[in-house]
């Protein structure tokens, strides 16, 4: 058994490992009072949310890591190239996932104002992390540079490699934070995105890939158990960060990075809003253009429910993915 049906066998297990010990680890949190703050301009309804476990996760990171490193111990100990594969989005995930640790540290020892690490500090140590994962895809993993749809050759991009991969995997870290504010909404968004780039490597011949990505959509799901409506814990930046940062290492890994902007539609829509309502805001000397940034605060000042923007967010991120997927094999 290979290919895909492997890689669903390993989603199957990963979910029911992430079930089995997501209770415990609730209650562990809670018993520690890890609990999550608000933005004190978010908008009231948010306020229930207040001391909900935070840091979730880690529900999520230690099962994948789990599967992954069982599934490949004779590889990883032998080094060959397909064992080697999956350090990096491992890596990725480890080291964006204690970046993220450590902010959501900072906020549990000052919950009043719920600030984490300084926006400036932060992204610094981002970069970094990121040139180190640009090197290994490139220098030692040597991932395909670039595909365009409709055409079936790589595009050599040299040393513009390194920017452009700087940028996927720093901004969809960022993104994927932005658009972990609503329960399930993160989590579903990001499900989505590991499942339609670990088709693409399906597609392309990448099982080991694939399998490490639906190993994580699995995990995902679990998680989601205890963090649809209402959530009994957060995944909080040490899960926003992990899977944004490792969203990018595989879109990367894939050569369809390019595809990003589609398939994972709604975390590029969150950061763009930011960065669109920041910039008019300097600009104007105050004015806006959302109501709130990111975007599901906007909609949800707007009327709509908590479970109505994750759900019709839901259903766009699935319409792009079959976008995505479309477009990588056309």
């Amino acid at each position: 058994m290979n290919g895909g049906p492997t890689a669903l066998v390993l989603a199957g297990i990963s979910f029911v490992l992430t079930v089995i010990w997501g209770g415990p680890l609730i209650r562990i949190l809670r018993s520690l009072k890890i609990g999550d703050s608000i933005r004190l301009e978010a908008p009231q309804r948010h306020a229930i949310k207040v001391g909900t476990p935070t840091m979730g996760g880690v529900m999520f990171i230690l099962p994948v890591l789990l599967v992954t490193i069982l599934l490949n111990a004779v590889p990883l100990i032998g080094l060959s190239g397909v064992g080697r594969s999956i350090l990096v989005p491992l890596g990725a995930m480890i080291a964006f996932g204690l970046l993220g640790s450590v902010d959501d540290f900072r906020k549990l020892t000052q919950r009043q104002i719920g600030e984490g690490l300084r926006p400036r500090d932060k992204f610094i140590l981002q970069i970094l992390l990121a040139a180190l994962l640009a090197y290994a895809l490139r220098d030692i993993l040597h991932v395909p540079h670039l595909f365009l749809p409709g055409f079936r050759a790589e595009f050599d991009l040299g040393l513009l490699f390194f920017p452009a991969a700087i940028i996927i995997i720093v901004g969809s870290a960022n993104a994927v934070n932005f658009t972990d504010g609503l329960d399930g909404l993160a989590g579903l968004i990001s499900a989505t995105a590991f499942a339609t780039f670990g088709g693409i490597a399906l597609i392309q011949g990448q099982v080991f890939l694939a399998q490490f990505c639906f190993t994580l959509v699995g995990a995902l799901f679990g998680f989601l158990w205890f963090n649809v409506h209402p959530a009994q814990l957060i995944m909080g930046d040490t899960g926003a960060m992990a899977l944004g940062a490792t969203l990018g290492v595989v879109a990367l890994m894939t050569g369809h990075w390019i595809l990003y902007p589609i398939i994972a539609v709604i975390p590029t829509a969150e950061i763009l809003s930011v960065v669109l309502q920041v910039g008019f805001f300097k600009l104007t000397r105050g004015r806006r253009i959302f109501k709130m940034s990111p975007l599901h605060l906007h909609f949800e000042l707007s009327g709509w429910s908590e479970t109505q923007i994750v759900q019709r967010f839901w259903l766009v991120s699935l319409l792009f993915a079959m976008v995505g997927v479309a477009l990588a094999v056309v």
